[in-house]
Order: C-alpha cells, then structure tokens, then sequence
C-alpha cells in the first residue's frame, strides 16, 4: 500500500520537509552469530514496494517481513534492500523464491532493445491487424496498441506448409540469408521467427533460425513452435514476439541478480515466480519470459490457495490484492487458482501460455484523483508510484491519491506505528485544490475518491466473477496487500460477498504466497480432432512425449522423477466454435473405450465455465497438455501468541457515511485467538491495516486471521 511505509533503513530520494523516518525497535536488526538455521526468503517486487516474507527451516521456525521502497531504476537493489531490512544474512538462505513485473514493465513502456521478426510472405502485419475486435465498440477514435516488434523490422521470407504439416513451398534460402543479413546490417540482438502452419511442422522454421544464428552468431533467435505450438497465429506470433522482445531485457536483470546476491554471500538456489502458479530456475526463466508475465501476483494467488489448504471453509476464494499502483484480482477454487490462455497484455496483444487468470486495474493506494473534461471526479489509473508517492510522504507529490484521501478520513495513523510521520496539512491542501474544481469540501473529496476507487475495484471483481460464470456469494474475499484492507468491506459490500479474510501477513502477501509455491512446468501440444474419431495411440504418443520433456525439467530444478506428480489435459471444444475449455484427461494409456468419459468431461467443464452444454454438437480435441509438479515445503502455521499487551491502542474520530464515528484502534498483532472486534473500528497491523465501518464485525481465527463479516 502506498500509506505504509518500510522498516528503519530508506532507500528512496531525500525526504523533504513533514517527513521523517523514525527506527522501530520491534523488530530484529540482526541475528545471534551463532544460529545455523536456513531461511526460505520470498520476494515481491511490486511498482511501488518491495516486499519479503521469510521463514526459518529449523531451530526456532521463526518468520520475519520487511517492506522497502522500490527502487525502480535498479530493483536488484530493492531485493537486497529487502533482505537487509529483515535482518537476514545471504548466506543463510537455502531458497529465494523471487516475484517480478519487470517483463511486463518492459512491454507495456516498451522498453527493451529493438526486435525483429521473421515470418511468412504475406503475414508480416499479423501482429499488428490482430483479430479486429474493437475495445471500444461506438469510439471512432481508439486506437491500438503501439506494435511490439517495428513494421521495418518485421521481414518476410518464401515459404509454406498446409495444415498438415505439408511442404507447399520450400525455404527459400536466398531471401532467407538476404533477411539474416538485413538484420545484422540493422544491429538488432533478438529475432522472433513465426512462420504459418509451423505448429504442425516446425521444419522451416528451424532451418531459418540456424540461417539467422549462421549470419548472427550470439544473438537471441527465438520460434514460434518451439514458444508455443498451437494453432491461431494471432496469439503464436505475439507471445513469440513477447519472448523476443523481452529475453535481454529479463537475462540482463537476472544475471545482475544473480552476480549481487553472489557478492553478499549468497549460495542458496535462486526460484522465480512463473505466471502459471509455479516457480522455475532462474535458467529456465531467463529463457522463457513470457511465462512471466503475472509473477508478482501470482505469489498472492498461492497465499490463498494456502488458506485454501488450511481452512476448510475458505475452499473458494476471490484473492484480491491492493498495493501502490494495482489492484488485482483472481478466483481460487477447491484451493486452485483458475487458469486461462487468453491473457492480454494490452488490448489484442495475447500471450497464449497457462496463465492465473488475473485481472488487474489501475486502483491502489497511489491512484491520482483527478477530474475529466465533463467535470467528474476520477481517480486512477495514473499512480504517484513509490516516486514522488503521494502528497503526504513529503517526496514531492503534489496530486492527492487514495493514501491522502484515507488519512484525510482518520483512517490511517498520522505516524504509521512510529515509521514516519504523514504531512496531513499537506495532503489536505492538495484534496482543496482538487476540491474547488468542482465545488465541494475537502472531506467531501476525500470521501468520494475512495467510493470511487472501491467501486472501480468492485468492478474489476464483477468482471473476473461474470467472466468465468461465478456466483460471488459462494466465495470468501482474501484482502492481500498493504491497502488492501482499508478497502475490502467496501469492495465486498458492493459485490455481495458476506464475507472477508484478512491474513496477518496481508501486506506482505505475494511475498508469502512465494514461499508456499511448488515447482512446476506446463507443456502443451497441438493435436486437432474430433473426440469420437481421435487417435489414441497418437494421444498417448504425444502425453508420453509431454511427460517426459516436463519431467526432465523438473529434474533441471532438482526433483527427483519419482517426486513429480502429474496431470493431464486438453483444450477443447465443440465443432465450430472459436474458443476452448480446459478439460482434465485421464492419466495412464487411454484406449477407445475411454473417449465418451473425456467428452462427458468436457461438457461438464463447458457448463461449468458458461451455464450452457449441448448433446447436439460434437466435442473436439485442439490441443494436448501436461502439468508436473514438484512438491516443496509450506511455511509452517503459525497461531497467534498471547502477547500480553491491551489490543485497543487508542480511540479516534473516523469518517463513515459522511459523518464521524468515535473509533478504536486495535493492534492486530495483540489480539489473541478468539478476540471479536465491532465495526467502527481500525485494526493495524505491521504491514497492512483493516477498516471496519459501522456494518462489520471481526473474529480473530486460530491462525490468527481476521475473519470479517458484515451485517
């Protein structure tokens, strides 16, 4: 959250004037010398904050947080900033489980070295023509995204196959070394080769990338077949092109890692969050960065996929998370987190790996109120990031944000526990200036930039709730995040859900979640055909292939074949439509008889997904998927210890329903198993702090999570 700030040691810009960082004792600076024990450290590098969750391998089993400024012109920094605000020494970590956006980052700024393209003759504007759907269906005026890959660096070259993998045309070796050598006249260092039918035989493809390398010794040469080998060339050639354009940047950003954490001692395995709800060696990361698309969030998914685990009445879960500059937000069903292929970066740029299926909008605590030319009060999605921050940091903001607008309210402590003071009259001035351009009072602002930002988020929840046929009173809303919590009643309220978990680690939340993922390796190939006349001996070629190729990636990571735990399935559909459903396919050697238990399967995934099935069209095969796990160890539960202190800190007037309310303030790391608290009331915590108005009651669980209910 934007309104929390870290520990005793900043990293940031010189603070001005109204703000100063103040040393808080509570928590460990340093360790005994003599303690042996490992720690498993989680890292989530967000656009505003850094976060770390650790806990101890053995001795005490201790866990340790810590939250630092991001440093973006350097976030390897922000990383060891981490580890050394919790008091951690390298050395001793056995594992670092590392989230990052700094893939997606570069895509969206595209800020990454030029990239070229190679492709068919008479598809060189695939990328760019997309599938024509319109964002906005009655705007005249939208326009698309920049393209990924330059219209002058996207080149063409002879050559076809049919769909049946079928030579048309041969490669013509003439233009393709004329195109090897147009490239390496123009100095680009990483090519993208998307040729048409190349998921069915990738033979061009390939010879063309040993042209490209023969004429262009080093430089990176991705393919389409070998990114992903599925049909549709749309969202082939764009997550190609995702991979070309972002291996650099990704290898660069890691191997600087890597080369930092080495200079502080650290021996330990460096794990990185995959979109998919995995981790994966750095290795294998550096090559395939776009299966790293939502690695940050994907550690809050795994979070509640870990309540999943531990409390059986929180099976299903809406895992939302709230930070600086993002709010995010996801279903985890039966303790999964649900899947999609059809993720976007931006409007009609797909990325077609297995993906959580997260929705994120521009709502956080960062998020700029600002007013639109009909004279509304907006807010979002422009954030003031970690730098200038908002008004109330003093680092320079000069626009209000939700963090002003919260602290205006009296919901957030003027002093954050003693991490520095807030400058509130500055923050107010600001909320005045946007006050006056459409004529009501500060608090009035105030008050309305924050029903604003929780409807926008409510929004993003309906979206991602409708999307995939959901009814949200059948779920629990997970408030992750450092702002989460000032949010979450409003946000649920909005949507119906009746009730509210909020985590004692919540505002370090991806970072926990880091710590709780297995390794894992999702592969995928094409087969096309309707289930009734499918081929089974060529089903069970192409799994035994799959399953083996996963398999020995995993063992890359470490884990032993017999550890690998495996899981089947297909994309499918009916005979005719333009999409697919994920249907789980039996394991072991199928045959004939087992072809009506994988359609009965699939309609029942379809209705699931959509509410409708149908006897009267034929189920098909697309394509062939296969998941390996490998299990790794949970961070231990921990219940919440009898601290001995008065939970309630203080009392203060807090702005509800457009008036005030006398309001306690409880210590959420004081309260004990059991202890109930009634709304109107702010429970603080570290790193996170929970809002409760008039119509919601708490009760801290065993575990030592609030559970929130609201009347």
């Amino acid at each position: 959250m934007a309104g929390v700030m870290p520990g005793n040691r900043y990293d940031g810009p010189a603070l001005a004037r109204g703000a100063r960082i103040l040393d808080h004792s509570h928590k460990p600076a340093s360790r005994p010398a003599e303690t042996s024990s490992m720690w498993r450290v989680g890292i989530d590098v967000g656009g505003t904050f850094t976060d770390l969750f650790a806990w101890e391998e053995g001795g005490q089993r201790r866990q340790l947080t810590s939250k630092v400024l991001t440093v973006k012109e350097d976030r390897a920094q922000g990383v060891l900033n981490a580890i050394r605000e919790a008091g951690i020494a390298p050395a001793e970590i056995s594992h670092l489980m590392h989230g990052t956006t700094t893939a997606t980052n570069a895509l969206i700024t595209r800020d990454y070295p030029e990239a070229a393209m190679i492709t068919t003759n008479g598809f060189r504007d695939t990328i760019e023509i997309g599938r024509q759907h319109r964002a906005a269906l009655y705007d005249p005026y939208q326009q698309k995204p920049k393209p990924l890959i330059k219209r002058r660096f996207r080149y063409t070259v002879g050559e076809r196959m049919d769909v049946k993998g079928a030579v048309v045309r041969p490669l013509d070796r003439a233009e393709a070394l004329a195109v090897a050598e147009k490239i390496k006249a123009a100095g680009i260092k990483s090519v993208a080769i998307a040729f048409i039918n190349s998921y069915v035989n990738p033979a061009h493809e390939n010879a063309m990338r040993d042209i490209v390398l023969e004429v262009n010794p080093g430089i990176w040469c991705v393919t389409s077949a070998d990114t992903r080998p599925v049909f549709r060339e749309h969202g082939r050639f764009a997550t190609t092109a995702i991979r070309a354009c972002t291996i650099p940047v990704m290898e660069q950003y890691f191997e600087r890692l890597e080369s930092r954490l080495k200079e502080t001692g650290f021996t330990g395995r460096l794990l990185i969050l995959k979109s998919s709800g995995g981790i994966t060696g750095v290795d294998y990361a550096k090559r395939h960065p776009e299966e790293l698309i939502e690695s940050g969030p994907a550690g809050g998914v795994a979070y509640a996929a870990y309540l999943s685990e531990l409390k059986p009445d929180c099976a299903n879960i809406i895992h939302t998370d709230v930070g600086g500059t993002s709010f995010d937000v996801s279903i985890v069903e039966h303790g999964k987190g649900l899947v999609t292929r059809d993720h976007e970066i931006e409007w009609e740029i797909p990325v077609i790996v297995p993906m959580l299926d997260i929705h994120s909008v521009g709502a956080g605590g960062g998020s700029i109120g600002w007013v639109d030319e009909g004279g509304s009060l907006r807010v979002g999605p422009q954030s003031a990031g970690s730098s200038p921050g908002p008004v109330c940091y003093g680092l320079g903001g000069t626009l209000p944000t939700i963090t002003d607008a919260n602290l205006l309210l009296g919901r957030i402590e003027p002093t954050l526990g003693g991490k520095m003071t807030l400058d509130k009259a500055a923050a107010e001035q600001a909320m005045e200036r946007l006050a006056e351009e459409f004529g009501l009072s500060a608090l009035e602002t105030a008050d309305g930039m924050i029903r604003i930002g929780c409807e926008n988020m409510a929004q993003a929840v309906k979206k991602v709730i409708v999307a995939r046929g959901r009814d949200p009173r059948d779920f629990i809303l997970a408030s992750f995040g450092g702002a989460g919590a000032m949010h979450a009643c409003f946000v649920a309220d909005s949507m119906n859900i009746p009730r509210i978990i909020v985590p004692s680690e919540a505002g370090v939340a991806s970072a926990f979640g880091a710590t709780a993922m297995d390794l894992r390796q999702d592969l995928e190939a094409f087969y096309f055909s309707p289930v009734a006349t499918a081929d089974v001996d060529t089903i069970n070629r192409l799994y035994a292939q799959l399953e083996k190729d996963a398999i020995a990636l995993l063992e890359a990571d470490g884990v032993k074949a017999a550890d690998v735990a495996l899981s089947r399935s297909a994309q499918m559909r009916y005979v005719g439509q333009t999409y697919e459903v994920e249907t789980p396919i039996p394991s072991g050697t199928l045959t004939a008889a087992d072809l009506p238990a994988i359609a009965t399967a699939f309609h029942k995934c379809h209705e699931q997904e959509f509410g409708v099935s149908s006897d009267d069209f034929e189920p098909s095969i697309v394509s062939l998927g296969v998941t390996a796990v490998g299990r790794t160890a949970r961070p231990p539960a921990r219940k919440p210890e009898a601290s001995g202190r008065d939970p309630i800190k203080s009392r203060r007037p807090v702005y509800f329903d457009r008036q005030w309310h006398e309001s306690n303030v409880y210590d959420g790391h004081a309260l004990a198993e059991g202890a109930k608290v009634q709304g109107p009331c702010i429970i603080e915590y570290e790193h996170a702090c929970a809002v409760l108005p008039p119509n919601a009651s708490g009760t801290v669980d065993a575990y030592g999570n609030l559970m929130i209910e609201l009347a």
